[in-house]
């Protein structure tokens, strides 16, 4: 078998499980194969690529016998385009996966014995659900303009002019949006060579309000004839309320790491989630799907009983999300925000809303949580994809608080964090449940409701 193992090699082999990248995973000569855009259930051909000792990469050649949970992707780039890794799997067996996901990662990683992780909140609109996309700006050999998400393991851009999983009024101004760059002549920034100045459209939409912000992120301020342009956006489109340039000239892959400029109009769009009015603006971080979003904040209001005399700790509090919507259900709100930008419109949609009773601070929550922790009669966490610093885990080891929610996008950090909370009983963990943010792709989020041991 040794000559089957090597690059270039063709293998038949059955797919029976996927991995937390979303490939799926398969066995040949006791040895691990992942190959993507399969399923478990497929049997076929695959060429090895990346071959290890123990384990290798594989391209997908001749799909043998599908899967039963193998469908037909919607978008007809779906097998060339990094946005999905799911759209060939059936809806059911993508929230089946999910669920394992999190299983997994929690007995795996975190040493947690039978965790209890409930069935995934399915969407009931599994396309046409993100409220914000940022598209990659390139030119093709005809000089064209190229607007799209990265090929997978790739910075080769998929060109399109529509997506399925995105809001659709995204569709027509994206195509419009394409021509008039391309009018106006604007150079498209090149990585290679670090010239030019657009780098990336972004679009994003308050799915109750409608309203709309064009950014264009770009090396320099000034585009000539860019404000006429604006103006001529708004026009066609009337939903749109703003449109803005946010400055980055730094290399690298992070898109809002400059400074946002508005043109013509607002600086921000109106939202209406959970009751309550937001404003969101180009670089604020919001839930990509608002139906998700407004559905955990709900499971966040009825399982946590709140009495009217509760003091809620945010930490990692963002604009706000989370807490500000249960303000009318507790005595007090304290937030903490590593980023200036974020507290400020925490502090602003408070205001907004007439919440005189939600208190904002901003720093490093490893730093902040000790001066308020003991104030706090439920700690909510919610980390970025890595976590929470350690810190903060070995605070409420010592210190551990009497009700602890950690919502989590990332079930190996989340299982990491879990883990040492649970260990020698200083938590027990009550419950997970998952929430289908994200159709089809692999990624899904998830609350777990920990209560201190005893």
């Amino acid at each position: 078998m040794s000559e089957h193992w090597q690059q270039g090699a063709i293998i038949t082999l059955e797919i029976t499980d996927l991995n937390d990248q979303g490939e799926g995973v398969g066995r040949f000569a006791q040895r691990v194969v992942f190959v993507p855009d399969t399923v478990p259930g497929d049997y076929l051909q695959a060429r090895l690529l990346h071959v290890k000792p123990r384990y290798a990469y594989g391209k997908l050649l001749h799909l043998l016998t599908p899967s039963p949970h193998r469908v037909k992707p919607p978008c007809i780039l779906a097998r060339d385009c990094g946005g999905c890794q799911w759209q060939h799997i059936d809806y059911a067996y993508q929230l089946t996966a999910k669920h394992n996901q999190i299983y997994q990662a929690l007995t795996r990683i975190g040493g947690l014995v039978d965790p209890p992780v409930q069935p995934v909140v399915a969407n009931d609109q599994p396309l046409a659900y993100r409220n914000k996309v940022t598209y990659a700006l390139g030119v093709n050999q005809a000089g064209d303009i190229k607007a799209g998400f990265y090929e997978k393991h790739s910075h080769k851009i998929v060109n399109l002019n529509q997506c399925p999983v995105q809001d659709q009024t995204f569709n027509a101004l994206l195509q419009g949006i394409k021509k008039d760059i391309h009018k106006q002549g604007w150079s498209i920034y090149n990585e290679q060579t670090q010239q030019g100045d657009l780098r990336y459209l972004g679009l994003r939409i308050g799915r109750r309000t409608g309203e709309v912000l064009i950014t264009l992120v770009t090396t320099r301020l000034s585009l000539p004839r860019l404000e006429k342009q604006a103006r001529q956006w708004q026009a066609t489109y009337p939903q749109v309320v703003g449109v803005c340039v946010h400055v980055n000239p730094h290399p690298g892959n992070a898109i809002f790491a400059g400074t946002t400029h508005c043109i013509w109009g607002r600086d921000y769009l109106w939202e209406e989630f959970c009751g309550l009015r937001w404003q969101i603006r180009p670089d604020t971080f919001f839930q990509v799907n608002t139906e998700q979003a407004e559905r955990l904040v709900d499971t966040l209001k009825n399982g946590l009983h709140l009495q009217g005399q509760e003091c809620i700790l945010d930490a990692y509090c963002g604009i706000g999300t989370l807490s500000l919507p249960l303000a009318r259900h507790v005595r007090k709100i304290i937030g903490l925000e590593v980023q200036p930008q974020a507290m400020a419109q925490a502090q602003c949609n408070a205001q907004v809303n007439g919440i005189t009773h939600a208190e904002f601070y901003c720093g490093r929550v490893e730093e902040l949580l000790p001066q308020w922790a003991a104030q706090a009669d439920i700690l909510l966490l919610d980390p970025p994809r890595k976590g929470c610093d350690p810190q903060v885990i070995d605070f409420l080891i010592t210190h551990p608080v009497e009700r602890l929610i950690y919502i989590s996008c990332n079930p190996a950090t989340l299982a990491r964090d879990l883990g040492r909370l649970c260990t020698h009983s200083t938590y027990v963990l009550e419950r997970v449940i998952p929430f289908d943010f994200f159709p089809q792709t692999h990624h899904v989020e998830s609350v777990s409701w920990l209560r201190r041991g005893r």
